[in-house]
């Protein structure tokens, strides 16, 4: 039952979890990341949330901003490439690193189904393989896409020094000459116009590129998963994934070169017994004070709950 596990979020550069650090979840303190392929910040957003750090807020004031009062979580982000990638190429979604055919719940298929029907007809992969994976192309599958100047990777980095109040709700749009780059494309100002012009063509994606230097902020978010029970609850249809969520198949999101398979960022959503003794994630990141795991802190073992555990 969900009342037995908290869910622990982190973040960094690679799938390797000795790189990650612990999100503070609706802190409005972003987490920073730095590597040779990009610089960004990673805001996570959970409405009900009831995880780690202990002592985490309930909730955000970005689910108080009208677009957003029926979200249940948003993964907001700003990032500088440090070398351009082809708008075909840059890829955000999620993987596993082994199989999970044997897990797949009853009733996913028609849950896929849904998904792209309702939320990204964009979704492409295969939960069947080896490598399991579900990746849109970034440009139609972000549901906000604000482009900013080119500054190089100093915009980021003097955000970051700044820290802000990161709860205000990014809007679609440009900024500081990123909206004349959206109009040298004729890509529409609004945000789901943008995400259904992208999908009209390839040529449309070729066209694009993520420009090294230049500052991208963005939010993917929805109404559908719902991690205070974790269940997927789509337009009639709800799925419990609780029993899908342990071991190696925790939830995953990255935004990667699909060419080159290069990773940006990596997102992690782990299932923790609320027993587990984690006293590393005991204590919330305070506002202004860094969140950055120490190079003694050893991650958690995911957790894989037991069938007797699960509704």
């Amino acid at each position: 039952m969900a009342d037995k596990y908290l869910l622990r979020v982190t973040a960094g550069p690679s799938y390797d979890p000795s790189s990650h650090q612990v999100v503070a979840v609706n802190s409005g303190t972003p987490t920073s990341i730095q590597s040779s392929l990009c610089s960004a910040r990673i805001s996570v957003r959970i409405q009900n949330y009831h995880g780690l750090p202990q002592g985490s807020p309930s909730t955000s004031s970005y689910f108080s901003h009208p677009p957003h009062t029926h979200d249940q979580y948003s993964i907001g982000f700003s990032f500088v490439p440090h070398r351009s990638i082809n708008g075909k190429s840059l890829v955000f979604g999620n993987d596993f690193e082994h199989p999970i055919r044997d897990r797949i719940p009853p009733g996913f298929n028609a849950a896929f189904k849904i998904v792209k029907w309702a939320i990204d007809p964009g979704l492409d992969g295969d939960v069947y393989a080896d490598k399991p994976y579900l990746y849109g192309n970034a440009l139609s599958s972000i549901n906000v896409l604000s482009v900013g100047p080119k500054a190089g990777k100093e915009a980021i980095e003097k955000q970051s020094a700044e820290a802000p109040d990161d709860e205000e709700a990014i809007k679609e749009g440009g900024f500081d000459g990123g909206q004349e780059v959206r109009e040298n494309l004729n890509i529409p100002d609004n945000a789901a116009a943008r995400q259904k012009w992208f999908l009209g063509g390839h040529d449309r994606l070729e066209h694009w590129q993520w420009e090294e230097g230049r500052l991208y902020k963005a939010d993917f978010f929805n109404p559908y998963l719902d991690f205070n029970e974790f269940a997927l609850k789509l337009p009639g249809f709800s799925l419990k994934v609780l029993g899908y969520l342990g071991g190696e198949d925790y939830l995953r999101y990255v935004l990667k070169d699909k060419d080159t398979g290069d990773v940006l960022f990596v997102v992690v959503f782990t299932l923790l017994p609320k027993n587990q003794d984690d006293k590393g994630d005991a204590e919330a990141p305070q506002p202004g004070k860094s969140n950055a795991r120490s190079s003694n802190d050893s991650p958690a073992r995911p957790f894989e709950p037991k069938a007797e555990d699960l509704d």
